[in-house]
């Protein structure tokens, strides 16, 4: 007598009971699920689960290879591992004034504080921002700049990946005199590795011009120098 074929269709292990981007049983494990019910009778065998636990009924061979056989492949079933979420963000500022010690000389934007952090850390220097995933982020930063120098003044902002200048991503500012003061801000999208680090940059034309941070007053909170957030695309990576 020919053996019967296998038609549980046991998934491969690598393929997870719960598909993470639905919450669902994935397709693979339903069909499973659905074969081993029709392979013990469809909801019309006479035979009890009772009788399934204590084993095959010894007078009918092919119902209790058939039986066995299903019982036999949810005993090699892998178990599931769950995803790990990739949503990563983080959220620094600066609670110090930041100076250039020259003109037209390129220095890192530090922060002194890490307001929320999940696969995204300040480094050292404390410059350096280092994400855990591969995806693609959303860098934005507000900076507070200010002056102590009479006439026009330029101040410039950039981006940097792993030491290196990304092209396009500087931007610049115009001062208006002695006390002048205003708030500049804009984003990023940036690839970035597991273990790559970014770091904001800036560089002045005199150095009078500074990033200012301010205590809080009667009715507002402290104003830091300079605050950055990171986030990433979730759809990018894989699953959340």
């Amino acid at each position: 007598m020919a053996e019967p074929t296998n038609i549980t269709k046991i998934p491969a292990s690598r393929v997870g009971v719960i598909d993470p981007r639905t919450g669902l049983m994935t397709r693979d494990w339903y069909r499973f699920f659905f074969n081993l019910f029709n392979l013990t009778g469809g909801g019309n065998n006479p035979i009890t689960l009772d009788e399934l636990q204590i084993g095959p009924p010894a007078d009918d061979t092919s119902t209790q290879h058939s039986i066995q056989q299903a019982l036999d492949g949810l005993n090699v079933a892998p178990a599931h591992t769950p995803q790990l979420p990739r949503h990563r963000y983080g959220s620094f500022f600066d609670t110090t004034d930041q100076t250039a010690a020259a003109p037209n000389t390129a220095y890192a934007v530090t922060f002194d504080t890490t307001d929320l952090s999940v696969g995204v850390t300040r480094g050292a220097p404390t410059s350096r921002i280092y994400v855990d995933t591969p995806n693609v982020y959303n860098v934005q930063f507000s900076a507070q700049i200010d002056t102590t120098v009479g006439s026009d003044h330029l101040a410039w902002i950039w981006l940097r990946k792993n030491g290196t200048d990304i092209p396009n991503s500087a931007g610049q500012v115009r001062t208006k005199g002695n006390n002048f003061a205003a708030i500049v801000a804009w984003n990023f999208l940036v690839q970035l590795n597991a273990g790559d680090y970014i770091e904001l940059m800036w560089a002045v034309s005199d150095v009078g011009v500074f990033l200012n941070a301010s205590a809080a007053g009667a009715f507002h909170p402290s104003i830091p120098s300079v605050i950055l957030t990171v986030t990433n695309n979730i759809n990018a990576g894989g699953p959340y």
